[in-house]
């Protein structure tokens, strides 16, 4: 099965205690992690920002450093404000103030030398509290008790979190409350530069607008529900329009026990989540894929395998979405604003402007219904066309199938897929074209080493740009990096030839090639190294 990434809740540390690591339960958790980075595999691991605050002065170096230099969120009093999470009592880092990141940077150094994490997922961070307010309530005022409050949770500003009152280097609480998640993430950004020198991955659970740029978002804790699944799409779309395309939610659901069905099926869609992860709570049934029946597993398998074939055209994607604000995954009245009918759609949605995702999200069912935009649509894989004049078209759907169409007039870079995103980098790319109804196509990859910093910034890419007209695919290189060198180019399938080709040129050589009755022209070995342009016409 492919896997990239180990993850690890609260239960990694040492009393719930953040940067302490349980000496009996996780002693190996080191050596755990240097074996996943022996695999290409990645270790993220879970931080909130409640502070222990009853351990033994002198044992617990977070609380008794964030203590003496005053980085805690304070009562009107002055004095650190308490509350209770899972640690049991804790204070909250200040991250309004700017010697709190360096204080976090430091927690983070001392717990990376012995645990090397590679990304954080910070949660807790609205922040939360098992009170309300802190161990002492609140103190009568306007903060705490506005003339108008709005419909929140418990009725009231500080119910399960801090006071609206509490002191902030920067304000009051009050203030700065929905800020609290993006400025942690701004720390825990910031950190993780410093300390790996890389881009930093963060998954946050709570976010304001311009998070993005420093973290993605899952979607909380869901439940193992098929109503939980569909409720899941608009809530990527939503995301997606707020700014954060790193968006996604647990798959197969968190708490209550899923189903051999329902888990595939949520795998199937939370394949094409642009942040994808299977998570759920303690002293449930396992739902990661080997815990389930061969069929479901071979099904689980094959739409991760998909995913990672399209990683070339999810990371171009991403790259545009950093560069110009673009979504990746996107509702489909985007790229149809015209078509009122695409307007109420959330059971699909499409990746970018080319990839249609049309997921079954219903218990005991063959076939789906979805909408397809007016147009010729490419099954993704078997090229087969679908003409629709914009209309609600039934698709054979069994277990092991997830419906995703190409819009015509695109190019999808794809790739073999490996287990890991490093094995599949080193495998050759296939183009997949999806000709229009006037036998033209365009596409575009980016392409750089997927983790240094600014390699956009600092030129440190490849940008390369396809195109079909009259029968010649063109691939021009506008910009060339070495990391291109070490890929090749291997296939070229385009879909909606509509007659079979005499023969088939590459650069002027003849070249063999293969023609299908559902109109597809594949053209295979080609060995052309990606930071070289080339054309292939077809006569």
């Amino acid at each position: 099965f492919p896997q990239d990434a180990q993850w690890n809740d609260i239960d990694y540390m040492d009393g719930y205690r953040d940067f302490t690591l349980d000496s009996q339960k996780f002693a190996s958790l080191p050596s755990l992690v240097q074996d996943l980075h022996k695999h290409g595999q990645r270790y993220v691991m879970i931080l909130d920002p409640g502070i222990s605050s009853t351990s033994p002065h002198g044992s617990y170096w977070p609380f008794d450093e964030g203590l003496r230099r005053g980085l805690f969120l304070n009562t009107t009093q002055g004095q650190p404000l308490i509350g209770q999470v899972w640690p049991g009592f804790t204070a909250f880092a200040d991250f309004s103030n700017p010697d709190t990141h360096q204080w976090w940077l430091e927690n983070l150094q001392h717990f990376y030398a012995h645990v090397p994490f590679d990304g954080l997922w910070i949660d807790m961070n609205e922040p939360s509290n098992f009170m309300d307010g802190s161990e002492d309530g609140c103190p009568p005022g306007d903060f705490d008790s506005p003339p108008y409050t709005p419909a929140v949770l418990g009725d009231s500003l500080s119910a399960k979190t801090v006071c609206a009152s509490a002191k902030q280097k920067a304000s009051v609480h009050y203030n700065l409350h929905n800020l609290y998640g993006l400025m942690e993430a701004k720390a825990t950004a910031s950190a993780l530069i410093q300390i790996r020198g890389k881009r930093p991955f963060i998954i946050s659970r709570s976010t304001f607008p311009s998070q993005g740029r420093y973290s993605g978002h899952w979607l909380g804790d869901n439940r193992s529900q098929w109503k939980d699944m569909y409720y899941s799409i608009p809530g990527l779309l939503s995301f997606s329009l707020f700014g954060i395309p790193l968006v996604g939610a647990d798959i197969c659901g968190f708490s209550g026990s899923t189903s051999e069905e329902l888990c595939t099926r949520w795998m199937q869609l939370g394949a094409f989540y642009p942040f994808a992860r299977n998570h759920n709570t303690q002293n449930e049934k396992a739902q990661d894929p080997t815990a389930f029946s061969p069929a479901a597993r071979t099904a689980m398998k094959d739409v991760l395998l998909t995913r990672y074939s399209l990683l070339p055209f999810l990371y171009t994607l991403f790259h545009r979405a950093h560069l110009q604000g673009d979504t990746v995954a996107r509702p489909l009245f985007f790229e149809f604003p015209w078509d009122v009918a695409t307007w109420e759609l959330d059971r699909q949605f499409l990746w970018g402007r080319s990839l249609l995702v049309t997921p079954v999200l219903e218990p005991r069912v063959d076939s789906v219904t979805g909408y397809v935009p007016q147009g010729t649509w490419y099954d993704l894989y078997t090229g087969s066309s679908v003409n629709s004049s914009g209309e609600m078209l039934k698709m054979s759907a069994p277990l092991e199938h997830l419906n995703l169409h190409i819009r015509e007039g695109s190019i999808l870079p794809t790739q073999k897929p490996g287990t890991t995103t490093e094995m599949t980098r080193g495998n050759p790319l296939r183009l997949i074209v999806a000709l229009s109804s006037n036998a033209t196509a365009w596409g575009d990859l980016f392409w750089d080493d997927g983790e240094s910093l600014d390699t956009f910034e600092q030129g440190n890419y490849s940008y390369v740009v396809f195109n079909v007209t009259q029968n010649i695919f063109t691939s021009t290189v506008l910009h060339a990096s070495t990391e291109a060198t070490k890929v090749t180019i291997g296939t070229l399938s385009i879909f909606g030839v509509q007659k079979p080709p005499s023969k088939v040129l590459l650069n002027g050589q003849e070249k063999p090639f293969s023609y299908l009755d559902n109109q597809v022209l594949t053209v295979s070995d080609l060995g052309i190294s990606l930071s070289q342009g080339f054309s292939l016409r077809w006569l």
